[in-house]
């Protein structure tokens, strides 16, 4: 006979020299970023759905020009800015908190957590420069290569 432990009782520490057994506040302003983000991000991505696809012509007018003419806008770039950086953080610290629960060695752990950051940081910082040095007319470019927007 095989017994399953209780899923609801709690865990007993994990051992190790020097390990606390209470994580402080940290998990608590975790558990309270996660709600308030995500109120924000809802607004902010169904507000980003409803400019690309209900007020315009729908998806068929979004490419090249349809951002080129957002991007003009410094609202649309902080606008663009806040739903990354937002849904970057919060993902990563749900994606931490699973690692945290699931992984059982602490090598694992961090491993994984050190390519989660990684993985953000890479996202976070091409994002940024995407968002901040996006020009659709480049200066010495060819001018057939150049968006019919762009004057040559």
């Amino acid at each position: 006979m095989t017994l399953i432990a209780d899923p609801k009782a709690p865990r007993p520490p994990r051992p190790g020299p020097g390990r606390r057994t209470t994580r402080g506040n940290t998990e608590l302003y975790g558990w309270v970023f996660m709600r308030a983000s995500g109120v924000i991000l809802v607004v902010l991505i169904f507000g980003h759905l409803f400019v690309n696809l209900v007020a315009g012509e729908g998806v068929k007018a979004i490419d090249f020009g349809f951002v080129a003419g957002k991007w003009a806008s410094p609202f649309w770039q902080v606008w663009d800015l806040l739903m990354l950086w937002l849904a970057m953080i919060h993902g990563t610290n749900g994606v931490r908190t699973i690692v945290n629960d699931y992984a059982e060695k602490d090598t694992t752990r961090l491993v994984l957590k050190g390519l989660l950051y990684l993985a953000f940081v890479v996202v976070v910082v091409l994002g940024t420069l995407v968002i901040f040095t996006f020009d659709p007319c480049p200066s010495g470019s060819p001018a057939d290569l150049l968006p019919s927007f762009c004057t040559a």
